[in-house]
């Protein structure tokens, strides 16, 4: 039975019109504060800055490197199911929505926006600086030996394989599905509205904590671990509620085309 969900939110209500810019009141303010005593401070105090920092990263290493491992593995796990479950056949946007483009367009834009520079400098960079202890080895091998090179490919196809792909289709999908399907505001806040209720859009602090998981890995990326330090494939900056004459479009960006 399909559960329908109704709010009286709308996107923007909030915003407030600045230099003829459109901006979330709170959040952009806040978040905009926080960058700019987080830059400012690190150019006035760069050696304060990387010995906080630094303490940061190897403390979450130390800490939390089974929560990455375990977590993305889960994200794998998950994405595998959805194969099986009914829930799989769920088609976004609805029952009529069709693709815009074939599946090879979407494979082409998909693997471009994933990858994009990824490729083209982290495809060496990476395992060589694995291999050469640039920035720690896997599990704390010796460098510059043969055990070193299989365990820095083996955190590259970690990094790169399956896991970052399965946790950016989760995302995609708890935006897409809320709002193709569901007719939610395009934002993170709407996949928690089975838990929360209304109570997700009161007050910026769902909002705050998404904008800071963006980019979590700019404090503390583990070295041998996998870290999301990429963005997901779907956009969360939608400005307008998804309607059914929007879904069929916007539908086909998100999952290849099942015709």
């Amino acid at each position: 039975m399909s559960v329908e969900y109704e709010t009286d939110y709308e996107v923007g209500q909030d915003n407030v019109q600045v230099l003829g810019m459109d901006m979330h009141n709170p959040v952009f303010f806040i978040s905009a504060v926080l960058i700019l005593v987080f830059v400012i401070g690190t150019i006035i105090f760069p050696a304060e800055a990387k010995t906080a920092l630094d303490g940061a990263k190897g403390w979450t290493i130390d800490n939390f490197d089974w929560l990455f491992m375990v977590g993305a593995n889960i994200f794998v796990l998950f994405c595998i199911a959805l194969i099986f479950l009914p829930v799989g056949k769920i088609r976004l946007g609805g029952k009529g929505a069709r693709p815009d483009f074939s599946t090879l367009s979407w494979f082409a834009m998909l693997f471009a926006a994933g990858m994009g520079i990824g490729l083209m400098f982290w495809s060496v960079a990476e395992p060589v600086g694995y291999y050469t202890d640039w920035f720690g080895t896997p599990l704390n091998v010796e460098p510059n030996t043969p055990q070193a090179k299989d365990m820095a490919l083996g955190a590259v196809m970690y990094h790169w394989g399956l896991h970052p792909w399965a946790i950016y289709g989760v995302v995609a999908l708890s935006l897409a599905f809320f709002a193709y399907n569901k007719g939610m505001p395009l934002t993170i806040r709407s996949a928690f509205y089975p838990i929360l209720g209304e109570r997700c859009w009161a007050g910026p602090a769902t909002s705050l904590m998404c904008w800071r998981c963006w980019r979590p890995s700019s404090v503390w990326p583990p070295r041998w671990a996998w870290a999301p330090n990429r963005r997901p494939v779907a956009c969360i900056s939608c400005s307008t509620r998804p309607t059914p004459s929007t879904c069929r479009s916007r539908s086909s960006s998100v999952l290849p085309p099942r015709r």
